[in-house]
């Protein structure tokens, strides 16, 4: 078993709310983090771990000791803001994907904005090209891989990429034009 958190794994099969809070205190910060990059707000972030920490509280008696715990838990909290998010669309019936590409030449736009400002801008795009921008570029999945989870064409996956990724360079861009254009003025 995983030997760090052995005790804490066997409490929460247990029901143990203290094990339950110890491990909470112990990855919500960093399963945070993994929310945010989902949601579109930091409410929407929050409901999203909450949500996530259920799930994990059910499902802690499955874990097989396989990979890293801390990685079975971040797959439990993309899952489940995929599946949140999904279930928004569908009741909203708002995934209008059908934007202006717009391409631009500064690749590295990206290299030079604050990680902070970054994300924000990310947590601007629809939820469709977010879901996808963030299990591509920052959680590694393939394109088939992405396919299958949010049920869409490994074709639409990467076009939402694509689309993603230029929508992101133009409005970090647009940003950079802008801090510019005012340094200037003052």
């Amino acid at each position: 078993m995983n030997r760090p958190y052995q005790a804490l794994i066997r409490g929460c099969v247990k029901q143990d709310p203290h094990a339950q809070r110890e491990l909470y205190d112990l990855f919500a910060p960093r399963m945070l983090v993994v929310c945010y990059r989902y949601a579109a707000s930091a409410a929407e972030a929050e409901d999203i771990l909450q949500e996530g920490f259920i799930k994990v509280y059910q499902s802690i008696k499955k874990y097989k000791d396989r990979g890293s715990f801390e990685g079975w838990i971040r797959r439990i909290m993309i899952n489940t803001a995929i599946d949140i998010l999904r279930k928004e669309r569908h009741a909203h019936h708002q995934l209008e994907l059908n934007e202006t590409i717009i391409e631009d030449d500064q690749e590295d736009a990206l290299d030079q904005l604050e990680a902070e400002y970054v994300l924000d801008v990310i947590q601007g795009l629809p939820d469709g090209y977010r879901m996808v921008f963030n299990l591509y570029a920052i959680e590694g999945y393939s394109h088939a891989e992405i396919g299958k989870k949010l049920q869409i064409s490994e074709s639409t996956s990467r076009s939402q990429y694509t689309r993603a990724r230029s929508m992101l360079k133009r409005k970090l861009v647009d940003s950079r034009t802008y801090q510019h254009s005012y340094r200037d003025v003052s």
